[in-house]
């Protein structure tokens, strides 16, 4: 039996040999003897004297003696038969390092002054010699593996293997034996995470002459036998439910002992503990005990379990941005709900939504105060540090019929805590210019809840009208954010507007100025069961908008706008969705000529239907002008193929405005054409080109469209 934890350990890496390759032995049988050193005497035949036996050899040794103080013996004489201290230097055995050191010549070398430093040659030998850098020396390799496809760890293999990241080359046949190595260990770990336990990996690395590749890498796997698991045991205090770590622990007796499965069902309850109230529960070290004869492994996973707790208060510690008050205002949770770490993990989500930290974290912290029914009660400390609250941005786009419109934007997002902000506004553009500035409290008593007051002033130069636009509003809005997407938002609110618009006078054949103020108060409700706030795939949307206006030029005139749009996402496979919309507006209780051009409904363009310009579809003046009508309806469908972190967008568009108060869905205009999107964290990156079908005289050959965002 042996104790093993789940990671396996490589064995150790072993390289086979082959006769004659590089950094391989060669066999007995070699024929070409090996190189001696330089230090190597040549030895002589076993005929010209034999072996000396041991019994004359210790008979030859001096006698030893036992007394440590004697006296040292006589030196014996030198040697008669060596050559005379005069005698040339070549007559000296170069390799005889007990050759003496003659008398004379060589004392007086000994005794000569050292030459001067600046008479040495003081050039690196890498400088020295002459090198060609463009002839590197590389040794081109192959690498085969066999053992793993039957495994299906072939592809895993290959991702992480270091002769396949080396891309068959190498500076020498070291370098090659030693990713062979690495390799070996990675095959031998990657089969024991499927539960091959005694699995073991030969690496070996062959000469193959006459190839583009002459050598050779190979990683021969043997998986031995399946190991599955035996007993399993958690070791843990009761739970509430009882069953709640069984239902998430999916692992059973009998089936194999799969380091991902195992990962991945400790995981689940390392999860499912904090969200069902643990906040301190702790998933412990397993061990597996394995079983070399019956190929089984009995598994135990100590877990502690820790209090059972319910939410309290929160606290905090820092330099605050928000008091505990605002911040129980972005926590989805009362006090006595049991714990719930994906609410603790949404309300840090939310803190750092605002944009106002440099760093904030929540943490549960025990009280041990009782909370009823086996529970006690959880505090969570909020840790916040303030971050810079001031943002200068920017946004540029372009659209046909629009032109280029750039927007630069300054924000103070706490001028009035908490998360009070001051936004000023610039806008410039082919066909708009203007300023705005707009007082903004988000999260106001609720969630997601804004309340704004906000003041602008807008000159518009469009294909329809020009406009000098005051304007005046206040709008109360509950709004889906990426990280709480609701089913249900909506906004109220009041806006007062002074502007002095060109308007044609069918009367007076004419274009003529006029001055309109007009009093509005803009509802909104939307229905949201998309799967996607910025890039849906899945769902339908439904919104409904209905404004309620008065336009005072000389009496006053009541009438309502009215729009209903519904949108839906269907994949058709993993890469492919369509999505369709479909848009109707009217204007009730007015007549056209008596509404602000402004006030009108017009069609064509990026948010509209793409082929044509902005407010190029409907009625026109006798000066060729589009004049808006009371009515439209729109329609859209798009194929949105997805590869990786881009799309292809095949689309077709129709739409029409009428002068009377209900669209008719006749004299419909169609565009069609294509988008790219690049696909961000913070939505997609549109481009789309588009060309009206049955194109008529004054329209746009071709659309292009660029923003950012899905069409719809």
């Amino acid at each position: 039996m042996a104790s093993s934890a789940l990671a396996p350990v490589a064995g150790s890496a072993q390289i086979g040999s082959t006769a004659g390759k590089p950094g391989q032995s060669a066999p007995a049988d070699d024929p070409k003897p090996a190189p001696r050193s330089v230090q190597e005497r040549t030895a002589p035949p076993a005929d010209d004297k034999p072996i000396v036996s041991d019994e004359e050899f210790d008979k030859s040794l001096p006698p030893l003696s036992d007394d440590m103080n004697a006296p040292l013996e006589p030196m014996a004489p030198a040697d008669p038969a060596a050559p005379p201290a005069d005698a040339p230097a070549d007559a000296m055995d170069p390799l005889d390092v007990d050759a003496p050191l003659g008398e004379g010549q060589n004392e007086t070398e000994l005794a000569a002054p050292l030459p001067p430093l600046s008479d040495f040659d003081t050039t690196p030998i890498a400088e020295a010699m002459p090198v060609n850098d463009e002839a590197g020396v590389e040794i081109r390799y192959v690498t085969r593996v066999t053992g793993l496809d039957e495994l299906s760890l072939d592809d895993q293999f290959e991702e992480l293997s270091a002769l396949e990241d080396g891309d068959g080359v190498a500076a020498n046949a070291a370098i090659i034996g030693a990713r062979a190595r690495e390799d070996e260990a990675l095959a031998v770990r990657l089969m024991k995470s499927l539960g091959y336990y005694d699995a073991t990996a030969v690496a070996t690395v062959e000469q193959t002459p006459g190839g583009t590749r002459p050598v050779t890498a190979t990683i021969a796997a043997v998986p031995g036998p399946l190991y599955t698991f035996g007993t399993i045991r958690i070791e843990a205090d009761p739970t509430v439910p009882p069953s709640l770590i069984a239902d998430n622990f999916k692992l059973e007796t009998g089936e194999r002992i799969d380091a991902v499965r195992v990962q991945a069902a400790e995981a689940a309850v390392s999860l499912a503990l904090p969200q069902n109230g643990y906040p301190f529960a702790e998933v412990g070290q397993r061990d597996i005990l394995l079983d070399e004869e019956t190929h089984t492994g009995d598994y135990l996973l100590p877990v502690k379990i820790g209090p059972r707790a319910r939410f309290r208060a929160i606290t905090t510690e820092g330099k605050a941005v928000f008091d505990t008050r605002h911040i129980e205002v972005l926590t989805r949770f009362d006090r006595d709900d049991l714990y719930d770490s994906r609410k603790v993990d949404d309300l840090r989500d939310a803190l750092v939504a605002t944009s106002l930290f440099s760093t904030v974290s929540v943490e549960p912290v025990k009280t041990g105060a009782p909370a009823g029914e086996g529970t006690e009660y959880v505090d969570l400390l909020v840790k916040q540090t303030a971050g810079p609250p001031r943002t200068l941005a920017g946004e540029l786009g372009y659209s046909t019929g629009q032109g280029l419109r750039a927007e630069v934007s300054w924000t103070h997002r706490n001028l009035f805590p908490p998360e009070g902000a001051l936004i000023l506004t610039g806008v410039a553009g082919t066909q708009e210019q203007g300023a705005s500035a707009t007082f903004r409290r988000s999260n106001a008593g609720r969630r997601d809840r804004t309340f704004q007051l906000f003041a602008s002033a807008l000159r518009s130069d469009v294909e329809a009208f020009t406009s000098l636009t005051g304007t005046l509003g206040a709008r109360v809005s509950y709004d889906s954010t990426p990280i709480w997407q609701k089913p249900l938002t909506y906004s109220y609110g009041v806006e007062l507007i002074g502007t002095s618009e060109d308007r044609y006078d069918f009367a007076r054949g004419e274009r003529r100025r006029g001055a309109y103020f007009i009093a509005a108060l803009p509802l909104f409700a939307g229905w949201d069961q998309s799967d996607d706030l910025l890039n849906p795939t899945r769902g339908y949307r439904v919104k409904a908008n209905l404004s309620p206006e008065t336009s005072v030029r000389g009496a006053a005139r009541p009438y309502a706008r009215m729009m209903v749009e519904g949108t839906g996402y269907f994949p058709v496979t993993d890469s492919i969705v369509l999505a369709g919309r479909a848009r109707f507006g009217t204007i009730q209780g007015i007549a056209r000529n008596d509404l602000a051009p402004s006030r009108r409904y017009y069609a064509g363009g990026g948010g509209s239907v793409r082929g044509f310009g902005y407010q190029e579809l409907g009625p026109r003046a006798p000066d060729g002008k589009p004049i808006g009508g009371r009515s439209f309806n729109e329609f859209a469908i798009e194929a949105r193929y997805r590869f990786g972190d881009f799309g292809i967008v095949p689309f077709v568009d129709a739409g029409q405005v009428y002068e009377g108060g209900l669209p008719r869905l006749t004299d419909m205009r169609f565009g069609f054409g294509i988008g790219g999107r690049m696909y961000t964290n913070f939505g997609p990156l549109r481009l789309d080109v588009a060309t009206p079908i049955n194109r008529k005289p004054g329209e746009s050959k071709i659309a292009l469209y660029i923003s950012i965002g899905q069409a719809f």
